[in-house]
């Protein structure tokens, strides 16, 4: 069964209230980053996987895309799009990932962030994506970094003080859920090594264009020296790849 925390009220209230909820693509740590890898839409086709609030939908469809979809697990992430949206291009739909079904072709680019590590079956989600692609296609999608992911506490280790020492990695290639705590407890995510994020996109028929894992938005760090502990590891992971 799919896991929807983000219908949960308490889930829902903290998510709210994060910068990137609030604030929006600039509340964002990594956009900086990904925004540079936004191909050109101009009357292009859009598919956003996991749009939460839609603001990755509304910002393709301002950059000239002729059409944005934007699905989500979750009926209160999904309401909050269509009450917060008002371009007739854009349409939000509710449903799993997992579960879209489109005519094969159908997209210029395909887009996902920071949702396909909630995801049991990677592998046949790109195999999807290939298929809902046109030709030259483009998948553009990031998620947390596998060194982030490794264990399921996801947290510094700290010293005697109480101060952060370093970030652990371990049992790195043991690719399986983590439950985890993100908001709340019991979160599910599933971790997967570098390779298996790489290698599952050439084995499907694409080419990688690009690899990030972005530092802080230097903005964001400015205003929120809290951040500069970022800088110590790799939170998220940015990948951009076309159909072959």
């Amino acid at each position: 069964m799919k896991q929807n925390k983000y219908d949960e009220p308490d889930f829902y209230e903290a998510y709210k209230q994060m910068p990137r909820s609030v604030q929006g693509l600039k509340g964002a740590g990594e956009w900086h980053v990904l925004k540079s890898l936004v191909p050109d839409l101009v009357d292009k086709k859009v598919l956003d996987l996991g749009c939460g609030f839609g603001w990755h939908s509304r910002y393709f469809y301002d950059q000239g895309a002729k059409q944005v979809i934007g699905i989500d697990l979750s009926e209160k992430m999904i309401q909050t799009a269509r009450e917060m949206t008002n371009q007739e291009g854009v349409e939000f739909k509710l449903g799993a990932i997992e579960d879209m079904a489109f005519e094969a072709g159908s997209f210029d680019m395909i887009f996902s962030s920071l949702a396909l590590h909630y995801v049991n079956s990677y592998q046949d989600v790109v195999n999807n994506v290939k298929q809902l692609l046109a030709e030259n296609g483009e998948f553009l999608f990031s998620v947390e970094h596998p060194i982030f992911t490794a264990r399921a506490e996801q947290d510094w280790m700290y010293d005697s003080k109480g101060n952060i020492d370093h970030w652990p990695i371990d049992h790195y290639q043991e690719e399986s859920i983590r439950q985890t705590s993100f908001l709340t407890d019991h979160v599910v995510k599933y971790h997967r090594t570098l390779t298996t994020y790489l290698n599952t996109l050439l084995e499907a028929g694409f080419s990688i264009e690009r690899v990030e894992e972005p530092r802080p938005d230097p903005d964001l760090l400015a205003q929120n020296p809290e951040y500069k502990e970022e800088l110590r590891r790799p939170m998220f992971l940015i990948i951009k790849a076309k159909v072959r």
